[in-house]
């Protein structure tokens, strides 16, 4: 790899400072309230000086979401890395609880990626930001899936899939999802609906009521998740 200019190495570390700074503004004022002007001021600089590295607010919050998409998957990557062979603790269930955690310690972050849509925001067609998606679930797709083939993926016992729908998901792209038959997404969008729902409930204070015993009951519902998904798959 070429080494990097000075001119280019100096533009690389305003740009991380910049994008540091707004993500210690999305902390304590949440994602609705990112103000480049505040950015601009915590950094010493001025806003048309901000410019020169993010040209508007849309590509600032790109470089945002992309890195919390990104820092979110080195997580979950982490987890399931750190946690070896254990055959009494699905990687499923690692993965899952990795998700749980970068969320509960980051819920300012966490709610730029999966709360309210920012008004205005529109993310770039195919861009960064879905690229860093695509890098979480196609983790996600490893361990719920692993070791099943495609042949098993498509006699999965699901509700009967009507054809648009299974047309729809026949013709998604091949990076991603589309790599699957429709009943393994069908699958998949059911256990990440079940797993994403828990945690935003926790995120959010839903389940506080539940004191210390959340990481527990969210174990359990878990194991319980992947066991229902693999029932579902035909033996080989």
């Amino acid at each position: 790899m070429p080494q990097l200019s000075l001119r280019e190495r100096r533009r690389a570390t305003a740009t991380r400072e910049i994008v540091e700074a707004a993500e210690h503004q999305i902390a304590e004022v949440g994602p609705a309230a990112l103000s480049l002007r505040a950015v601009a001021r915590a950094l010493g600089m001025t806003v048309q000086a901000l410019y020169h590295y993010f040209p508007n607010r849309d590509a600032l919050l790109t470089a945002l979401l992309t890195k919390a998409y990104d820092d979110l998957a080195d997580a979950l990557e982490a987890a399931v890395d750190a946690a070896g062979d254990d055959p009494d603790l699905p990687r499923l269930v690692i993965a899952a609880e990795g998700y749980r955690s970068w969320a509960t310690s980051h819920p300012e972050r966490f709610q730029l990626l999966y709360g309210t849509p920012l008004r205005g925001y529109e993310a770039p067609a195919d861009g960064p930001t879905t690229q860093a998606t695509r890098r979480m679930s196609t983790l996600f797709e490893r361990v719920l899936f692993g070791g099943f083939t495609r042949a098993q993926l498509a006699a999965a016992d699901t509700p009967p899939l009507s054809a648009p729908l299974r047309a729809h998901l026949a013709g998604l792209p091949p990076s991603g999802l589309g790599e699957l038959p429709p009943p393994a997404i069908a699958l998949f969008m059911s256990a990440w609906g079940r797993m994403h729902g828990l945690v935003v409930l926790e995120v959010f204070g839903h389940t506080s009521f539940l004191g210390d015993h959340q990481a527990e009951i969210f174990r359990v519902s878990m194991r319980d998740l992947l066991d229902d998904i693999h029932r579902r798959i035909p033996a080989a």
